[in-house]
């Protein structure tokens, strides 16, 4: 695959808990320079960055981060909160404790109410596979498609593991036709990205894309 081919898929990531406008700010020029899908900054940055940039960058941010246990009304004001200030995606996090007591329902309800707040933008799901069993993973898939969701995402970036191959295939079996993959966590090698890509994400969460293809060391979120 070519470069740019790549890079179409990546969500280009900032979301280190230290980070500075002047940091954000140059991973936004990299998006825009090197067309990446989205750039994913935290939402403290979300109306500085569209006030920057306008339109000339499709920002993504995140909501119940990084550990998904706030409630679901504060969720629902992060995301009108985002999107009047820019924003066009948002990257949700379950509620992980929900999903070990198999409050299912609970969970699919979340989804739907941030759903119905993005209205017609992106809404992904992250439901941080490293901390669930494979029946968890399974009944994740069910509560994503049923809630309304766009994608399923893997991981944060800041659990215990990342992106898994595996993973990916088991989201591919039981997850709704409507619903797409994003990988996330644990990317770092040109390798890496052409692999999740012909699994079949179609979105890359990582820090890593835009210095990995220019040969630099990485390190990813």
């Amino acid at each position: 695959m070519k470069d740019s081919d790549i890079l179409a898929f990546v969500d280009h990531t900032i979301l280190s808990p230290a980070a500075t406008w002047a940091q954000v700010a140059v991973v936004c020029r990299e998006a825009i320079k090197y067309k990446t899908a989205s750039v994913c900054i935290p939402p403290s940055y979300v109306k500085q960055a569209h006030d920057t940039y306008g339109d000339s960058l499709n920002i993504c941010t995140v909501v119940g981060f990084p550990l998904g246990y706030s409630n679901a009304a504060a969720k629902i004001k992060e995301v009108e909160t985002a999107l009047k200030e820019g924003a066009s995606e948002i990257d949700m996090v379950i509620n992980i404790g929900d999903a070990k007591d198999k409050k299912y329902d609970k969970i699919t309800s979340e989804i739907q109410s941030l759903k119905k707040a993005c209205g017609d933008k992106i809404l992904k799901v992250i439901i941080e596979c490293c901390y669930l069993e494979e029946a968890e993973k399974i009944a994740m898939c069910k509560c994503v498609t049923e809630g309304g969701a766009d994608f399923i995402k893997t991981s944060t970036g800041f659990g215990s593991g990342g992106a898994t191959p595996e993973d990916i295939r088991l989201f591919k079996a039981h997850i709704g036709k409507s619903v797409k993959i994003k990988a996330a966590g644990g990317m770092r090698t040109r390798d890496d990205f052409e692999l999740y890509i012909k699994e079949g994400c179609t979105r890359l969460g990582t820090s890593s894309a835009v210095k990995v293809l220019q040969g630099e060391a990485s390190s990813d979120y």
